[in-house]
């Protein structure tokens, strides 16, 4: 007997549950493959970004921080992300951090897109794989109660029939899970190394700023 012979035979004996299972297998995976493709398209890594500008901020180059940043790919989230704390520096930290708070969470959307549907999928499975399988100990209990010679044989054929929805259901939401679990890991990541930068160029930034409001201060008081 062939694989594809025994994996046709497995699939026909779990019953009409098994085409939601099959249904629910094809969303799993092409949901994780997206979500990968997706993720590994977009550059998450902040380091490089985060060494390069705040140095620049600090000696107060500004300028060559904003088009170091507005250089970068748009693929590159923690460039967008920082471009638009930049663009809003005039506006005092409120607006930085509004601003911060807008796009972050706009970008983290978009990484999470699906998410929701994977944690829906990890719990749908099983329980339809155990409906399929009550459904068939039900009528494998029917035909032990219409049989006239009731033998082992015929018992462990119906359960064994019976529990193949479980075992599907119960595959379907362990890729799911570990799926969600390791891309959801790689997001948050992503979420702390992006708001700690963030928050340091904030701060960087906000010190130049009160800096350059004393400075004008006092040049106005000795003129006058």
């Amino acid at each position: 007997m062939t694989e594809q012979t025994s994996l046709t035979a497995l699939f026909s004996m779990g019953g009409v549950f098994m085409w939601p299972l099959l249904v629910f297998s094809v969303l799993t995976a092409g949901l994780i493959i997206e979500r990968v493709l997706y993720i590994l398209f977009h550059d998450l890594k902040t380091e490089k970004v985060k060494s390069t500008v705040l140095p620049l901020i600090e000696e107060g180059s500004l300028i060559e921080a904003d088009a170091y940043l507005n250089g970068l790919k748009a693929r590159n989230l923690s460039g967008r992300i920082l471009r638009v704390i930049l663009k809003n520096a005039p506006y005092g930290e409120h607006r930085m951090e509004k601003a911060l708070e807008a796009e972050g969470q706009e970008e983290i959307r978009q990484l999470e897109n699906g998410f929701n549907f994977l944690a829906a999928l990890a719990s749908i499975s099983p329980l339809t794989g155990f409906l399929g399988t009550v459904s068939g100990m039900i009528g494998a209990f029917r035909s032990i109660a219409e049989a006239s010679d009731v033998n082992a044989q015929l018992v462990a054929n119906g359960i064994y029939e019976a529990l193949m929805t479980t075992v599907f259901g119960l595959i379907i939401a362990i890729v799911a899970l570990v799926g969600y679990n390791i891309l959801a890991h790689r997001v948050d990541s992503f979420a702390a190394d992006i708001t700690k930068a963030a928050s340091d160029m904030i701060a960087l930034l906000s010190i130049r700023r009160d800096g350059e409001k004393k400075m004008s201060l006092m040049l106005e008081e000795s003129r006058a």
